[in-house]
Formats: C-alpha cells, sequence, structure tokens
C-alpha cells in the first residue's frame, strides 16, 4: 500500500500545481491551451509509440484483457440508460444533465492512468495502458457523442462520417497504430532514442493541464448529481471491472490496469464535448473537477483490492 500511494501522490501533487499555477495567472490561459494542444497531439503519442514499438506483446492477454474492458464499458452504460429510464422519472433531471453524468461514469483519463501505471509496472503496465487507450477511446467517442444527440439540447447533430473522421485522426489511436506497426516491422535506435525523449515529457506538462482545469466555484448548484457522477465512475466502474475480471479470469498485472482504467477520472475532453453538443458543461466541469479529488482516496483502495485478488 506504501509503494501505491508513492507511485500516486506524486500525480496529484503534479495536478495540484497546475491548479495553483492556473489560479495565480503564472502561466496564462492561453497557454495552457497550447500545452494541452501540444501533449494530445505530440508528447503524449510519442509516450505511446515508443512503449508498443518494443513491447513484448506475446506476454500481454490482449483477448481477454480487451473483452474485459468493452464489457465494463458497455455494461456500465446499459446500466446508466436503465436508471435514466427508470429512476430519472422520479427524480426529473433534464437530458443534457444526463449526458454529463454518462460522460462522467464511463470516459476515462489516459493522462492520469498512466502516469499512475507507470511507476507502478513499468514498460509492461504501460504497454496495457496503451491497448487500453486503443480499445476504449474510439468505443466511449462514438457511445458518448449517440448519448449528447440523443440527450443534449443542440442544433449540431454530427454525422457519422465526421464522428468516424474523428475518431480516425484521433493522435492515440494514431500511435497506437503506429507503434504496433514498428513493433512488427522493428525500429532503429536513433528513431526510438529520439521518440523516448520527446515522449518523456509528456505526461508532467498533461497531468499539469488537468490541474489546471479544475474549477470549484459552481460545484454547488449539482450535488446531488455530482454525487452520482462521481461516485458511479470511481465506485461502480471499477467494481464491474473486477466482476468482469473474475468471469473471464483475467489476473495479473492486466488486471490491475484494467482496474486502474476504471478506476482513474473521467476524461477532460468530456467538458468540451459536453458544451459542443448541448450537454451540461457546468455539470460537467463540476463532475471532472471532483473526481479528480476524490480518486486520490478511491484509487489506492482499488490498486490495493486488485493486488489482493
Amino acid at each position: 500500500m506504501i509503494t501505491t500511494l508513492n507511485a500516486i501522490t506524486p500525480v496529484f501533487l503534479i495536478i495540484a500545481t497546475g491548479y495553483l499555477l492556473f489560479k495565480t495567472r503564472i502561466v496564462d490561459e492561453t497557454v495552457w491551451s497550447a500545452i494541452e494542444h501540444l501533449c494530445f497531439y505530440l508528447l503524449l503519442p510519442f509516450l505511446i509509440i515508443r512503449t508498443l514499438s518494443r513491447a513484448n506483446l506475446g506476454s500481454v492477454p490482449v483477448v481477454d484483457f480487451m473483452t474485459v474492458l468493452i464489457v465494463a464499458i458497455l455494461g456500465m452504460s446499459v446500466l446508466l440508460i436503465l436508471i435514466q429510464a427508470i429512476i430519472w422519472k422520479r427524480f426529473p433531471q433534464s437530458g443534457p444533465s444526463f449526458s454529463s453524468v454518462f460522460q462522467g461514469a464511463t470516459r476515462f483519463h489516459g493522462f492520469v492512468a498512466i502516469a499512475v501505471i507507470g511507476p507502478l509496472y513499468g514498460d509492461v503496465g504501460v504497454t496495457l495502458a496503451a491497448l487500453a487507450l486503443a480499445i476504449m477511446v474510439p468505443l466511449l467517442n462514438v457511445i458518448s457523442v449517440i448519448v449528447l444527440s440523443i440527450y443534449g439540447h443542440s442544433d449540431t447533430r454530427p454525422a457519422i462520417a465526421a464522428v468516424a473522421i474523428k475518431i480516425a485522426t484521433n493522435p492515440l489511436i494514431i500511435a497506437c497504430i503506429a507503434g504496433l506497426i514498428l513493433n512488427w516491422s522493428g525500429m532503429p535506435d536513433i528513431l526510438f532514442e529520439t521518440i523516448d525523449i520527446i515522449g518523456a515529457g509528456g505526461l508532467g506538462l498533461a497531468l499539469l493541464t488537468v490541474g489546471a482545469g479544475m474549477d470549484f466555484g459552481r460545484a454547488a448548484q449539482h450535488k446531488m448529481l455530482l454525487t452520482i457522477g462521481v461516485l458511479t465512475r470511481l465506485i461502480g466502474m471499477p467494481a464491474i471491472v473486477i466482476a468482469m475480471s473474475w468471469l473471464v479470469g483475467l489476473d495479473g498485472v492486466a488486471r490491475t490496469v484494467a482496474i486502474i482504467a476504471g478506476a482513474v477520472p473521467t476524461a477532460a475532453s468530456a467538458y468540451v464535448m459536453a458544451r459542443k453538443m448541448g450537454g451540461n458543461a457546468e455539470l460537467m466541469s463540476s463532475i471532472v473537477t471532483f473526481q479528480v479529488i476524490v480518486a486520490f482516496f478511491t484509487l489506492p483502495m482499488f490498486i490495493y483490492i486488485a493486488e489482493q485478488l
């Protein structure tokens, strides 16, 4: 447990530093946007390419790992739709609010996941985390767009082709494909070292941007929905992953990484999607913020549980 806390605490201290830098305006708001853009389109993709290009994929239970994550995501999605259809009627809330709770419960923050998994499980863990990105990012983008199209209030409804293009051009997905191709074909040492140096700078900057995006000001307006959005993600999702791992027979580091992928906060990009597609952006911002805080306590608990199973 001490090892886990020692690995996780720096992640949240960096997030807190990002928040303080943003609030004190030491780093201007426009700079944060540029940093996030650089991390998303260059630094983190290079980290993924570096990891996958020389990973021993034969030692990774890819099929079982994929099955656990996909079924967990679909299971949580169905559960939330049922809750909306049954319970939501007794406690009426708007469609946009439901879409934000849905995103908060199902999506995951790849930056935080990789930052936690790397120090604990090394290259094997990061390889699995990269595979989790390759599995979850396309699936969650499609599901989130569908839910926002149904429940969000927006005049803009993305065409299927536009959604497909967005997923196909996602730099994290492209990085996963490139890494797998280079794993098969081989990569020259000089190119590997170049990518390694660039990718190494990604995690710290990415975590600073997570902190800079936190907003405490609007949380009091959505107490009940905020609580649901936090607990379904940080307690419900990892619980579903644990159940699926038991059913499928997934164990070891692969099971632990899958549980971490389920237990990390939701993606910060969920706020952007909520704002652009008619979701409740204020609620989404609050869910993202408080999930980061609560995850400091729940994530070590689920890592401990995963390692004791």
